[in-house]
């Protein structure tokens, strides 16, 4: 099975880490909470839901996991001011293994410049930022382009969670 980095950071969007990665865990995947400083607790914004951060990102490689979640809320902003989170993501999108990103996730794949001449989707808000970077915005449910998996917002997790467990097998 795979072993599933999540990289976040407090203010996450709830529903964006806890349904994916019950989805993840219950097929038999191993989730690594990736973040700033291990053993640090994450909050959700909306409902408060604890992370503990199990590693730092100054400590993994993308050579540790098989595929990188990337919740959205305001945790992909927050990751994104900082160069680690920003290089491992680079890394990661680079190195051709799945990356699983939903809602405002793609803020941070911007950062790391990543999205050129890619086509994702994500959140309303930062459509013309997506544009800015040079991919093709799509406005669907879930957009596939190569290893990247994206969704816009918690109503299109079933279809998210579906194309992430797919390109897990």
């Amino acid at each position: 099975m795979s072993k599933i980095a999540v990289i976040i950071s407090d203010m996450f969007e709830d529903s964006e880490y806890t349904e994916p990665v019950k989805a993840f865990k219950e097929k038999g995947h191993t989730i690594v909470h990736v973040g700033l400083k291990k053993g640090e607790t994450v909050k959700g914004k909306k409902e408060g839901t604890d992370v503990q951060i199990n590693l730092s990102v100054n400590d993994v490689s993308v050579n540790d996991f098989d595929a990188l979640l990337i919740p959205g809320g305001y945790s992909p902003d927050k990751l994104r001011a900082h160069e680690e989170p920003v290089r491992f993501v680079r890394d990661f999108v680079e190195s051709g293994k799945p990356v699983f990103a939903i809602c405002h996730a793609p803020q941070l794949l911007i950062t790391a410049d990543v999205l050129k001449g890619r086509k994702i989707t994500g959140w309303k808000s930062i459509v013309q930022d997506i544009k800015n970077a040079g991919a093709q915005f799509i406005d669907q449910k879930v957009v596939e382009d190569g290893n990247l998996v994206s969704s816009r917002h918690p109503g299109d997790l079933p279809e998210f969670i579906a194309a992430s467990l797919a390109k897990l097998k």
